[in-house]
């Protein structure tokens, strides 16, 4: 079984790259913003709900990145093969979601949310010169931060 993945690569104008801080099933991860592509839904409208599900914000897709190109294992279904997919993105609007400076820095109604369905998030940014494949926890999310990091200096 594929599971196919879409996440947006956000560069602010202090130079700082968006990521989410998620609790999921117990796991702590850092990744890029995105999620899961369903049925019947292009990859680029996929990231422009993901954004406005999870952070209220319109974005624009600018430019493909990478798309996955090795054998990956989902962390939490073993029968599942990642296929993650990344694009720049633009923010079309000032964000109004909370940003945090610490990671996992999960408040109150976070935590009630996670205990009721196993998954909280929040987001940061990350300074550009701090930013690098430890930054996030995916295998993928590490090969597209090397990459970054590489086409952006």
């Amino acid at each position: 079984m594929f599971n196919i993945r879409v996440y947006g690569i956000l560069i602010n104008s202090k130079n700082q790259v968006l990521v989410s801080d998620e609790l999921i099933r117990g796991q702590y991860i850092t990744k890029f913003c995105g999620g899961g592509l369903e049925f019947g839904e292009g990859t680029i409208d996929c990231l422009k709900r993901e954004f406005m599900e999870e952070m209220n914000l319109k974005i624009d897709v600018t430019a493909h990145l990478y798309s996955t190109d090795f054998f990956q294992q989902s962390a939490f279904n073993p029968e599942h093969q990642i296929i993650s997919i990344y694009y720049y993105v633009k923010a079309l609007e000032d964000i109004t979601a909370a940003i945090k400076t610490k990671p996992f820095d999960f408040d109150d109604e976070q935590m009630r949310l996670y205990q009721q369905t196993g998954e909280t998030e929040t987001f940061r940014f990350i300074d550009w010169d701090d930013f690098n494949e430890a930054s996030v926890t995916l295998p993928i999310d590490k090969v597209v931060a090397g990459l970054l990091k590489k086409k952006e200096n």
